[in-house]
């Protein structure tokens, strides 16, 4: 069905076909309208009915007189439906209405100059197809107003200049990697760069016009139509009531009549291409096979675009730039692994002879035990908590200033290459809270009526956030405590069964960190549904940023809160024997193993990092769009015979059973927290870099497959860096450090064992550190009632037992205070974490200044092309003075003008 109707003014839009050229098959079911000739650069998808009770002849009398009706009832009365927005809403739910509004809005889009063809086939029953098509005059009128740079035939050598022994490494480096290289023309070295101009209908002659199907690509093509969509008017003449389309984050009010919310058009997208772009990005890009391969980024950014490209360069660079770290880490849990039988507390931990008996782990039902049970989980405490741990920090921390060096110097190659080293963004107004990054998805009319707000109209929104943000966060708190009160109330119930201790604490601290992931999942997707209802700003990338925050917020205490509490806070609230401290009057707080609670946050950090990367990332992202799509295709009738729907739908409507792009924030939201994994804690979970490495390798063959085969094509959104997702990052390595560093000194023993060795061992070594570590408690010094139930232990009477603390002795002079010990190694902790935190950050910042933002190469690639620029126009200005030499005419002579006697 052809928008150029007899009720249509043809002038408008050139819709005749050419009868004796037939589209080929492939035509036909590809990207372009029934004549196989006119590309579709963009679909908007709306509902169709058949009416009831009425013939065809007379349904389009009606609509067309129903449409007159409306357009004078909106003449009349504009005010009177501000005033009753309820009547508005009632007369837009009626599907006539709809179809007027819509006729309308195609009416003024063919003003603009765009090509229409409507398809309400039978294939998907319910769904009509809205085509467009932009012809070679508005593509040229719009890249001119959007300032697309596009490719001149002026052409720029570029120069590999070899000047020094690191830029040697470098080419020595390319050569072995080629093989690794995507089979594809982008990922080749280039000699030679077409200088790119924005483009100019005055200055056409300074581009290669010689195909111009080829020219603006299909990319290039929807973002042109997007932005024709984001101006165009809802209705004719005077009275218009506004814009019509705007993009999908745009703020609502009552000023506005949501056209797509109220179902009159259902999605908006670009088609994929069906050329040999798509195809090479499944077979080199998309494919499992290839994982060992480089992206081809530049074929990523050219189908798209900036953004999109981007990302999975700061992904691809950041996976690569984990391969040293998990080196690494491997090595360090290696020596781990190597001087197990060495490790001399471990060993006294373990020997038989140690006859230390220690004191009950609960109150009543616990019995006193051997500190030889613990032998397990001293010697698995080694692996990580061993001297290696605080060189492997200082390196994550140097790892993570060279990776963010790394990335700006990629970056900025990007940014040459990609000709966006002069782009700005620009603010586009209106942010939508309820349909967050999805490009497209509300299509609107609103009066455009200015009102300032003052701070008093802003502070119950600023108030409901705040508040709404605190209650959040503590609820993640209550959620922490109640994994506490989990684990107290199974550990006493498992001591009443008489398992055996290693047994009880195996299965508490598995079963909680397995809780905790569980309730981290759940909490993440209701966390962020609330940071979107909570973020109602004015524009586009403001938007998107306080919405990228308050996310990031919320799910990072969610992640780390329960990693914080076991790696800073159990065990050292607990009192001591006779004196403990209770949570409800009921629940003694929980104490770590003797060997500490590294152990224990080593295990939560691997079930809660395996656990979301497998189930939150991978399975959700493979399984949830295969049950939308399922679930799309049963709603149209579509989900039998699929194969052979397949094979004749056309491009349009395979793309309409595809998912809808809803931005790029989820990716980033998932490595940042993945990057926090794998910096805040490295020091006691070495392994992290590697399981993130493995990981990422899937998931951006995963990502991939989605964006070529899962979802929606996205619009091709320009930018030119990552935005304040590298403030995250750069905050997140800054807080590693700090982080890192009371692991160290206050988590894992390397501070006491240190103190031991240098100032109470009689020989220098760690002979004897396992009993100054342990102090005594008189048995008959419990509270009533606290006491275990079982005072034998064995066939001895226990009188006395031992708890790791550095207290004074029950018959000293002032019984169970903390001993000097205990302000010695307090005062070393406080005095390890001051001077860590220094030297790291002092090297960090030493290599961020060492490194230079951008590549030399390239800045003086970019000044030859200023220059070849400033030679190319010279040369234009030359060529028109002759001509003009030629004509008689000068141009630099101005216009004779009259000039008044009255001077």
């Amino acid at each position: 069905i052809l928008i150029n109707e007899d009720k249509r003014p043809k002038q408008r839009g050139s819709m005749t076909i050419d009868n004796v050229w037939e589209p080929s098959q492939a035509r036909k079911l590809g990207p372009y309208f029934h004549d196989g000739r006119r590309r579709i650069d963009y679909v908007l998808t709306y509902t169709v009915q058949k009416p009831v009770s009425m013939s065809p002849t007379s349904s389009g009398s009606f609509v067309r007189g129903l449409r007159q009706s409306l357009s004078r009832s909106l003449r009349r009365s504009t005010s009177s439906a501000q005033d009753d927005p309820e009547n508005a809403s009632e007369l837009g739910c009626q599907e006539d209405v709809k179809r007027v509004r819509r006729e309308e809005f195609e009416d003024n889009l063919m003003e603009m100059g765009l090509e229409l063809e409507k398809d309400e086939g039978t294939k998907i029953p319910g769904v009509g197809f809205l085509k467009i098509h932009a012809p070679w005059d508005i593509l040229c009128r719009e890249a001119e107003f959007m300032k697309l740079k596009m490719p001149t035939k002026k052409v720029c050598p570029i120069m590999i200049i070899i000047h020094n022994f690191m830029e040697k490494i470098s080419q020595f480096f390319n050569k072995m990697t080629k093989p690794l290289q995507p089979n594809v023309e982008d990922s080749k070295m280039e000699t030679i760069k077409h200088l790119s101009y924005p483009f100019s209908r005055e200055k056409q002659h300074l581009f290669d016009l010689s195909d111009k199907d080829s020219f603006f690509n299909s990319k290039n093509r929807s973002l042109i139509v997007h932005g024709v969509l984001k101006r165009t008017k809802c209705v004719r003449g005077k009275h218009n009531v506004g814009k019509c389309f705007q993009h999908s984050e745009a703020q609502i009010n009552k000023n506005k009549i949501i056209l797509l919310g109220n179902g009159v058009y259902t999605s908006a997208y670009p088609l994929h291409d069906v050329s040999n772009t798509s195809l090479l990005l499944y077979d080199e890009w998309a494919r499992y096979s290839i994982f060992y391969k480089y992206q081809p980024i530049g074929l990523i950014r050219k189908y798209f675009g900036e953004k999109v490209g981007l990302y999975f360069a700061w992904l691809g660079v950041y996976t690569q730039m984990l391969i040293p770290a998990s080196i690494v880490g491997v090595i360090v849990f290696l020596y781990g692994c190597a001087t197990l039988d060495d490790n001399i507390p471990s060993m006294e931990i373990c020997d038989p002879r140690n006859n230390i008996t220690m004191c009950p782990l609960c109150d009543r039902v616990c019995n006193y035990w051997k500190l030889v049970a613990a032998c397990g989980t001293a010697r698995a405490s080694h692996l990580f908590d061993n001297s290696a741990t605080v060189f492997f920090s200082i390196f994550m921390a140097l790892w993570a200033t060279m990776f963010m060096e790394h990335w700006k110097r990629r970056q900025m190659r990007l940014n040459y290459i990609w000709d966006l080293t002069t782009f700005e963004e620009e603010e586009v107004s209106g942010a939508s809270p309820s349909r967050a990054f999805q490009h497209l998805q509300i299509l609107y009319c609103h009066q455009e009526i200015t009102v300032k707000l003052t701070c008093t109209d802003r502070m119950p929104a600023y108030m409901t956030t705040l508040v709404m943000m605190c209650f959040m966060i503590c609820a993640t708190f209550v959620v922490v405590l109640g994994v506490v009160l989990y684990r107290i109330a199974i550990m006493t119930a498992l001591q009443l069964t008489q398992t055996p201790a290693t047994n009880v604490r195996a299965t508490v601290k598995t079963t909680a960190a397995i809780i905790n992931l569980i309730i981290i999942i759940i909490l993440d997707e209701v966390y962020g549904a609330l940071a979107r209802w909570l973020t109602v700003p004015k524009t586009d990338k403001s938007f998107e940023e306080r919405l990228i925050i308050k996310s990031f917020i919320l799910k990072f205490l969610n992640s780390f809160t329960p990693i914080v509490y076991l790696a800073f806070f159990r065990g050292r609230l607990v009192g001591r024997p006779g004196s403990y401290i209770y949570v409800l009057s009921s629940f003694r707080m929980e104490e770590c193993a003797h060997a500490g609670c590294l152990m224990e946050l080593c295990i939560q950090l691997c079930i809660t990092m395996l656990g979301k990367q497998l189930i939150q990332n991978n399975l959700f992202e493979i399984g949830i769009p295969k049950l939308k799509k399922m679930l799309r295709r049963r709603k149209t009738g579509m989900d039998t015979q699929e194969e052979e729907l397949e094979k004749k739908l056309r491009r349009h409507e395979k793309d309409h059973f595809l998912g809808p792009f809803i931005g790029l924030s989820p990716e980033y939201m998932e490595m940042i927290m993945q990057f926090g994994m794998v910096t805040l804690f490295v020091a006691s979970f070495p392994l992290a870099p590697l399981f993130a490495l493995l990981n990422n390798v899937i998931e951006i063959r995963l990502d991939a497959k989605k964006f070529v085969k899962e979802l929606r094509r996205p619009l091709a959104a320009r930018a030119k860096n990552i935005g304040i997702w590298y403030t995250l990052l750069r905050g997140i390595s800054k807080v590693a450090v700090i982080v890192n560093a009371f692991v160290i000194s206050f988590t894992s023993d390397f501070i006491p064992r240190l103190v031991y060795q240098y100032m109470y061992s009689p020989d220098g070594t760690l002979h004897g550190f396992v009993d100054h570590q342990l102090s005594f408690f008189n048995v008959s010094h419990f509270r009533p009632g606290t006491e275990p139930l079982e005072p034998m232990l064995g066939n001895q009477k226990v009188e006395v037992c031992r708890y790791k603390d550095y207290r004074d002795s029950p018959w000293s002079d002032t019984p169970y205070d903390f001993s000097r010990e205990f302000w010695c190694i307090l005062a070393a902790r406080l005095a390890f974490v001051i001077v860590f935190q220094n030297v790291v950050m002092l090297m960090s910042d030493f290599v961020d200044w060492l490194i230079p933002d951008i590549p030399k190469e390239i800045n003086v690639q970019m000044q030859k092309e200023r220059t070849l620029f400033v030679e190319m126009f010279m040369k234009e200005e030359q060529g028109k003075r002759i001509l003009w030499n030629n004509q008689g005419e000068s141009p630099c002579q101005p216009r004779s003008r009259r000039i008044s006697n009255n001077i």
